[in-house]
């Protein structure tokens, strides 16, 4: 009996993390293709902020970025944008790019084709009554998609954006320091940075303030930030990222067509 639980248990872990790997895994190309990266022969990396935004501490990372001198990218909560319009508009003014990251942070596989349209939909359009511009860049909330997701997204247009570098699991506080640790431990060219500048795009609870304190996110920024500049690289939106990109893949070809022809 004893080793028949145990049995039952490893498949149930097995079947868990097989699961997880297909719908969550951020460099899964199971369902589609999904940006994880950029170009590896670029010394750049994205900065990208999720969850938001999230008055005073989205506000306070853009002072950073302002400081630094430096353009992130912004994956915002429809529900959460509508909340805190001067906000968005100012990531736009301070020349960020905007991402959709849906409008109530749903878990998209659990929705149905048209729940995962609507959630896109109504966040894009509110973005552009706010600040008049539509973006082409979503991410979905806990990385999770399939088939329907993917096929949803591109029928309006998006590009999914993952992530490289794995999550500082920043969202548990563990202190500015060890958030910028390990982000920067895990750093290569091309990478693709996941922070939290709100929690799920919810109103802080008064009664529970720091579910949504980003406070650590603020200095674990501005640490990423110096040390990854002092190492040599630069930070660009996750547009000029692919732009990149796409320069390097057609050099890579005109290398490759030009060797042909050597031969």
């Amino acid at each position: 009996m004893t080793l028949r639980f145990l049995l039952l248990a490893a498949v149930l872990v097995a079947a868990s993390y097989f699961t997880y790997e297909a719908l969550e895994a951020p460099g899964s190309q199971i369902f589609g293709r999904t940006i994880v990266s950029g170009s590896p022969t670029e010394r750049e990396v994205a900065l990208t902020f999720d969850d938001g935004p999230n008055p005073p501490y989205t506000d306070r990372i853009l002072d950073v970025l302002r400081d630094e001198h430096v353009h992130a990218t912004f994956f915002v909560v429809g529900r959460a944008a509508v909340a805190h319009p001067l906000t968005i508009r100012r990531i736009v003014r301070d020349g960020h790019a905007l991402g959709n990251h849906t409008w109530d942070h749903a878990h998209l596989v659990m929705q149905t084709p048209s729940a995962v349209r609507a959630e896109l939909v109504r966040t894009d359009d509110a973005l552009f009554r706010i600040a008049g511009v539509r973006t082409h860049l979503m991410r979905p909330p806990f990385g999770a998609r399939d088939f329907a997701v993917i096929d949803q997204a591109r029928k309006l247009g998006y590009q999914v954006v993952m992530w490289s570098v794995p999550l500082p699991k920043d969202w548990e506080q563990p202190g500015d320091a060890t958030i910028a640790e390990r982000v920067i431990d895990n750093i290569a060219d091309g990478g693709i940075i996941v922070l939290h500048d709100g929690n799920r795009g919810l109103a802080c609870d008064p009664k529970s303030p720091s579910a949504c304190d980003r406070g650590q996110d603020v200095a674990a920024t501005r640490r990423i930030i110096e040390t990854l500049r002092r190492e040599g690289y630069r930070f660009v939106t996750v547009p000029q990222l692919l732009a990149d990109m796409s320069t390097h893949r057609a050099r890579v070809t005109l290398t490759h067509s030009a060797a042909r022809r050597i031969q």
